[in-house]
């Protein structure tokens, strides 16, 4: 009697080659070097991605355990009030970086001064720079929320423990990127040879390759800014406002989350806004912590990056908190709204 095969299961090498590809591997890919420094960001890529990892299931759980979501009490460095899940995402980078020897010092939004390592100075020569829950008004709601990050090489014995070697602009980023809560766990990257985006695999408790070199579109229908404080803004602001609501093909969307509003324009292209205000004339966003890591991601997409004047990339902090006015997106987007400050 004949019996009929079946038939075979042909996988695409392609398919396995980007299956197989976690992030740590995919940075010594990227780096083309097996040198220390190269397993050094390999590894300091690793780290951050657990922290990734714990914050992603904390989050998931949330509403299911006590003495997670609100507020703690206390206020932070920029006199905002502090949710438990700042604490516990500030602490897990700590923790997961304390006995790494990669990382000599971490400076977060949470902390008034950067946090130092003695015992990793010796060895690790990188600081860590992050905003451990970015949008995390939207944590109690069940909202999109994020992790941002860059990574700096520390210059010089910072002897006096004030960290002023970080006091430069965007170009001494090694690295940047975010990692994004949603649906799915989303870390995207870049070491300045383009933005690749990798998503955790609960399976494999991996992040996997998703996509290479990601391009924003030069032009998005998307502007994305707070248009409750548009009697705020100054009058430029407000004049781009009023002609895009006079124009076919703009759609305003604003989650309050600032990972989620660039990660939709990095993929979908558009325009993300955070003027300065009259109370806030620098705006509310950190420069070292949140948008000098994003106009480095945007910038290596293709995009734009300005505080509606110069390139952010440009700006050189006078203080770890310095804050800055933010324009980042599509690069005919960006250009559209610095036509209207030019004015």
């Amino acid at each position: 009697m004949n019996t009929i095969s079946p038939p075979e299961l042909i996988i695409p090498e392609s398919n396995l080659d980007r299956d197989c590809t976690t992030l740590s591997r995919h940075v010594l890919q990227s780096l083309k070097s097996f040198s220390p420094d190269a397993y050094d960001l390999s590894a300091i890529m690793s780290r951050i991605a657990l922290a990734g990892k714990l914050i992603s299931r904390r989050l998931s759980r949330a509403g299911l355990m006590e003495d997670v979501l609100g507020f703690t009490g206390e206020t932070n460095i920029q006199g905002e009030s502090v949710k438990k899940m700042d604490t516990y995402a500030n602490e897990v980078f700590i923790s997961v970086f304390k006995q790494s020897g990669l990382v000599c010092r971490l400076a977060s939004e949470e902390m008034d001064k950067p946090y130092y390592i003695p015992e990793n100075c010796p060895i690790g020569r990188y600081t860590l720079l992050y905003d451990p829950i970015d949008g995390s008004s939207n944590v109690d709601i069940n909202l999109n929320v994020g992790s941002i990050f860059a990574i700096r090489q520390q210059e010089g014995e910072d002897l006096d423990g004030e960290a002023t070697d970080l006091l430069q602009n965007g170009s001494k980023q090694i690295a940047a990127g975010y990692i994004l809560y949603g649906p799915a766990t989303v870390l995207v990257y870049t070491m300045g040879n383009g933005v690749h985006s990798f998503f955790l695999d609960p399976s494999l408790g991996e992040f996997i390759l998703a996509q290479e070199n990601i391009k924003i579109p030069d032009h998005g229908s998307v502007y994305s800014v707070n248009e409750g404080n548009f009697w705020q803004w100054n009058d430029s602001f407000r004049n781009y406002i009023r002609y895009v609501h006079r124009q076919e093909g703009y759609t305003g969307r604003y989650s309050g989350a600032l990972v989620g509003d660039i990660h939709r324009i990095l993929m979908q292209g558009g325009v993300f806004l955070y003027p300065g205000t009259t109370d806030q004339p620098q705006g509310k966003l950190r420069l070292l912590y949140e948008t000098a890591p994003l106009a480095f991601i945007i910038e290596q997409a293709g995009g734009k990056a300005s505080d509606g004047i110069n390139p952010i990339l440009d700006i050189i902090p006078s203080k770890i908190h310095y804050r800055t006015p933010a324009i980042l997106g599509s690069k005919n987007e960006v250009e559209l709204v610095e036509s209207f400050i030019e004015k």
